[in-house]
């Protein structure tokens, strides 16, 4: 099966919180929502927001917290 691009995003923001796993929660949160604002095009944040929407569960804890933010922006 291949990866929508959905599975690819849930993909992408779990591999960037993992990256920020070393880090206390609240403050992995901050930093992989930072970079979802700097990095990803808002097409990209609008769409993982969906995917939550939908109530797709892939993504890990910090990772979920993190696009949850992003809807106050």
């Amino acid at each position: 099966r291949s990866m929508t691009s959905a599975d690819k995003l849930v993909y992408m923001a779990n591999h960037i919180g993992k990256f920020f796993a070393h880090k206390p929660p609240d403050v992995a949160v901050v930093a992989i929502a930072d970079h979802l604002r700097k990095f990803w095009d808002p097409r990209m944040r609008a769409q993982i927001q969906q995917t939550l929407d939908r109530g797709d569960d892939r993504l890990e804890p910090n990772a979920r917290r993190a696009v949850e933010s992003l809807r106050f922006d």
